[in-house]
């Protein structure tokens, strides 16, 4: 039987669900990625986030005009600000879910290469690069806990993003989109190395939208339970989940 879930990402055999792409007009993020736009989507925790992003990732693969892989950066956090143990994470991860979701074996092999040769500060940067070259269709990358990274590892990634962006789409990933709790926008970050705070918009100046996904409204909740309910055999209408609720 189907449950209610709230760890973690949902899937259809095994929990009810809202279809994500309805709660975000897929549309709208689907031009900004035709437009080769590099954008953040932010939401408060537990309101669907990686969901969504998943969702858009199946969505993006099952046609026929980009690749598209998202991974997790939450992985780096614990590097804090150690700028080279937190980009070999990251690159290790995306490794990982190129092979393991697109069937991409090629970054696996590269990456530890371009590391070595490049060094920390550049490495993310070559290894989409390289990666973007060598793909048939062009990259879209769905980057979510960015703001799990701190200090100088999460202005190494932003500005490594920003200096491949003018190499898109042949030789940089079409679109990025950031996923997290805030808005680059509100990050102020301190950098250990220079003595200084740098906000998130100048360390990711080529962002061109924010989208935010907002909290579950009132008739999403009554769609969930309506679903329940016909499971349950239970007799529960949206109509009456809105008069429990006012």
């Amino acid at each position: 039987m189907k449950f209610f879930n709230t760890a973690g990402p949902v899937n259809s055999l095994d929990h009810y669900l809202l279809d994500p792409l309805k709660r975000l007009e897929v549309e709208n993020l689907l031009l900004l990625i035709e437009q080769k736009k590099y954008f953040v989507l932010h939401a408060p925790r537990q309101t669907g986030k990686t969901s969504y992003m998943l969702a858009l990732k199946d969505y993006l693969n099952a046609g026929q005009n980009y690749r598209c892989v998202y991974f997790n950066v939450e992985i780096a956090q614990s590097a804090r600000e150690n700028v080279a143990e937190a980009i070999h994470a990251i690159l290790a991860s995306l490794g990982d879910w190129a092979r393991d979701e697109a069937d991409d074996h090629e970054l696996e092999k590269i990456w530890p290469v371009i590391l070595k040769n490049h060094g920390a500060h550049q490495a993310l940067e070559a290894t989409l690069a390289a990666w973007a070259s060598q793909s048939k269709l062009p990259l879209v990358l769905l980057i979510d806990e960015i703001d799990a990274l701190v200090g100088d590892t999460l202005i190494s990634v932003l500005r490594q993003l920003r200096a491949g962006y003018a190499k898109r789409p042949q030789k940089f990933p079409q679109s990025v989109i950031l996923c997290g709790v805030r808005d680059v926008r509100d990050y102020r970050i301190h950098s250990s190395n220079t003595k200084e705070i740098i906000t998130g918009g100048s360390a990711f100046n080529i962002k061109a939208r924010s989208l935010r996904l907002g909290n579950f409204t009132i008739n999403e909740i009554a769609e969930l339970y309506v679903e329940h309910t016909k499971e349950t055999g239970q007799i529960f209408t949206e109509e009456a989940l809105k008069q429990v609720w006012e």
